[in-house]
Order: structure tokens, then sequence, then C-alpha cells
């Protein structure tokens, strides 16, 4: 059994001193800077018809930095300013590749505040960081260690909308190694009413965390509401206690998925999912809080690079396989199947529940799926024409390969 070399963020909390304080925000005004007139130069050269690569925007940063209007930007790591940069190449590779939209600027109210650092930037020592143009080490709560013998090779700094200070050390994990293989194999349909259904039948209750906060929240923004606009205390107090809530929830969800994707990777080798389009659900104004609360992308996500570090299988079945309306026993394919109808009965005398049967025929056909050799993306990895799952359908007619 072969050793993955992964590469994990350990992620901490940790409260710095007025003197860091000042100093990071101060970078991160400084990277929003430098990132915002980067984006604005390369497309003032797109509508040229010109292309400015990152090695010209360095240029550029270097004559900024002698003008008299930005001579501030000397006063933080050029470390940060450069890693942005590189950060805006990665953007404009993936919009060429049609991976991505066209770079936005950045908000100083709105985007996420964050800065990277190289090894050039940092000091780690001892279990203490360091950072350049700081004279003493960052006050961090080690809640758990690093791997033994790790070296960070990248820190990323990062203040979230709550006022909250955290710090990520990319480092090589040599303790991550592929579990043994078993033959476990389970389909997954995700719901509302249920988070997860699984083909074995087991059902995991949807948490719904926002809808254990939403009074309180509510209450949170009704006073943020009435307070006067502008950068007043008081409005700056209560949008904090609105952005507290929303981190409340979101460590919640973060959590109960963590947990719920480390539990399906140890226990099964192939995990059968929908190849579902979140971002054009959500625009149902009706399910659009449900579907957000329940972090569908997220869980997806997570379970992919789960089953990379640890040898499973992730298969993605097509977002237009009917797998509810298909009776997992004799195949039998219904014409209508609304959603109110949660049991129904096929002609072959068998009474189903809707998500079990979803569950059991997306196994099915996402085995027959791994057999024709599709990857975990077949809507994305066929641009322009049919899924493998699509294709095998086809061929098919009407009926999924039987459990």
């Amino acid at each position: 059994m072969t050793t993955t070399q992964v590469k994990r963020a350990y992620r901490y909390r940790f409260y710095p001193t007025d003197e860091q304080a000042a100093e990071l925000s101060r970078t991160f005004g400084c990277v929003r800077k430098v990132y915002n007139m980067a984006l604005a130069a390369r497309t003032e050269a797109w509508a040229r018809q010109e292309r400015v690569n990152y090695n010209a925007t360095s240029a550029m940063l270097t004559a900024w930095k002698k003008t008299e209007e930005l001579v501030f930007l000397n006063e933080v790591s050029s470390v940060p300013l450069q890693q942005c940069l590189r950060h805006l190449q990665t953007a404009f590779t993936n919009f060429f590749g049609k991976r991505a939209k066209y770079p936005r600027f950045k908000s100083k109210k709105k985007s996420r505040k964050s800065a990277e650092y190289t090894t050039s930037g940092f000091r780690f020592r001892d279990a203490k960081l360091t950072l350049a143009k700081m004279t003493s080490a960052l006050d961090i709560v080690w809640h758990r260690p690093l791997p033994e013998g790790a070296k960070p090779s990248t820190v990323t700094v990062s203040q979230d909308s709550a006022g909250r200070w955290f710090v990520s050390l990319l480092c090589e994990d040599r303790a991550v190694k592929p579990l043994p293989a078993n033959r476990k194999a389970v389909g997954v349909d995700v719901g509302l009413d249920h988070l997860l259904t699984l083909s074995t039948g087991e059902k995991i209750a949807n948490p719904r965390h926002e809808r254990r906060d939403r009074a309180r929240l509510a209450l949170a923004q009704r006073r943020l509401a009435k307070k006067a606009r502008g950068d007043g205390a008081n409005r700056r107090k209560a949008r904090q206690k609105v952005a507290k809530i929303h981190a409340q929830i979101a460590d919640r969800r973060r959590d109960g998925l963590h947990k719920l994707t480390t539990r399906l990777v140890r226990e099964n080798q192939t995990i059968v999912i929908e190849d579902l389009t979140v971002r054009n659900m959500v625009k149902n104004r009706s399910l659009a809080r449900a579907i957000s609360d329940a972090a569908w992308s997220e869980f997806r996500n997570l379970l992919e690079y789960k089953a990379a570090w640890y040898g499973r299988e992730v298969i993605a079945v097509d977002r237009f396989f009917p797998s509810s309306k298909l009776c997992s026993t004799c195949g039998t394919l219904q014409k209508k199947m609304p959603l109110n109808v949660r049991r129904w009965t096929c002609d072959c005398g068998t009474t189903h529940d809707r998500d079990v049967n979803a569950a059991k025929n997306l196994l099915a056909a996402g085995l027959a799926v791994s057999t024709c050799g599709a990857g975990v993306r077949p809507q994305r990895s066929t641009p322009g024409g049919q899924s493998a799952m699509k294709q095998e359908a086809s061929r098919r007619e009407p009926r999924s390969p039987r459990l």
C-alpha cells in the first residue's frame, strides 16, 4: 500500500495584541489595494486587446511602491502583496479555462480579510509563529497538535466578519494513508426532510442549524436595521452581533458535515451521490433557504477530498437520472412523481420509500458508471456532450441496472 503525500491546512484561532492587529489590518488593506489596482490594469489591457501576466503586474507593484501616493505599501511585508498577484493570475487562468467567472474587485466591507505568507514571510520555531514586520509571536490556541516534524509551507492569516482571528498553516501530513480496502458500497440521496438517505435504509436527520437560531438572528437583524447608517460604533457592534450568530451557525454546520463525511469514507469503499447543480436549485425562492442550510455543495466537497486522501471512490451520477421514478426492484419507470409523494407502490407490488428507493437506484447506476470508467464529475468532464451515465441510460431504455 503506497503512502500518498497529503498537504493539510491546520486552522487555529489566535488573539493578537493591539500592535499586531493594527499591522495585520494594514496588511489586509494593502493586499486589497494591490489586488484591485492589478485587476484594473489587466482589465484596461484586456480592453486594448493586450494580455498582462503575473510578471507584468509584479513590475507594476515595484513601480507603485516608488510613488508618493502609494508609499505606504512599503510599510507592510511584500510577501502577501506578491501572493495576491499570484492569486489574481490563478483567477484569470480559471476564467480563460471557463472554470470561473471574470475576477471581481475586492470590497472593504464584504470581501474576506486575509493575507498569505510564504516561507520567506514568517518564522516557525518551537511552536511559535512570528510573521514578517512583527517583533513578537502570535498568541495561538493550539487546540490540536501539528503533524510530527511538520514544517508549514504557507501561512494564511484571516479575520472573519465576527471579528475572530484565524491562522491556517499548510503542512505535509505523512500520517494520512489509504484505508484498508473493503467491498462496501453505498448510495447517498440528499434531501431536506432528511439530510441524507442511504441505500441501506438509514436516514440521517437534517439538523437545520439555521432554523435553530432563526429567532435570535432575526432579532439581531432588526436591531441592526434600526441603527443609523454609517460607520458609527453602535451600528458596528450590531453588525458584529449578526455576524457572530452567522459564524456560530456555520461552525456547527461544518462540524456536523465533517463528522458525517468522515464516517461515510471510513465505512465504505465506494460512495455514489447525485451530480446536483446547487447554484441553480437555490434560485427557487421557496427552497433556497433550506437548501443553503443543508449545504449540499460543502458536503460533496468534503466527501471528495477525504475519499482522495484515504483511497476511496466517489461516483457522481448524472443529475437527469430518474432515481426517484424508477422501481429499484423491477426497473419500471413511473411517469410522474410529485415532491409530496413520499411513499408509492409499483405495479410489481413493491412499496417504496421515495428517498430509500432513490438511494438504491443511485447505487446501482453508480456501479454501472464505475464499470464504464466514468469519473467523479461526469457532467463536467464531458463538455458539450452527454455524460457517461446519460449515455448508458439512453442505450438501455428506461431501466436501471437491477440490484
